[in-house]
């Protein structure tokens, strides 16, 4: 997923929903999860990435319902102008 923070949202904001995801990781359903801020600051350029590797589709389907997870998803888009999302299996 790639997320474009709204111009308001601050640094700190920012930070703390990168923590957030990435305290994710845990999951059960989590083989491995990565976030980063992106470095290149071009005017195509989202702020935040996120990579995450599911054993199977049944444990992204789980992932996506968790109680821990639902309120980050929902905070990260309450911060955001616009997010995208692939989802593909390799």
């Amino acid at each position: 997923m790639c997320f474009r923070y709204r111009p308001e949202v601050g640094d700190a904001e920012r930070d703390e929903h990168r923590a957030r995801l990435r305290a994710l990781a845990d999951l059960d359903a989590v083989v491995d999860l990565r976030v980063g801020a992106d470095v290149v600051r071009s005017a195509r350029s989202y702020d935040t990435g996120l990579v995450v590797t599911f054993r199977d589709r049944t444990a992204l389907q789980t992932y996506q319902v968790d109680s821990r997870h639902v309120p980050v998803a929902q905070s990260g888009a309450a911060l955001c102008a616009h997010i995208v999302a692939v989802d593909f299996e390799v």
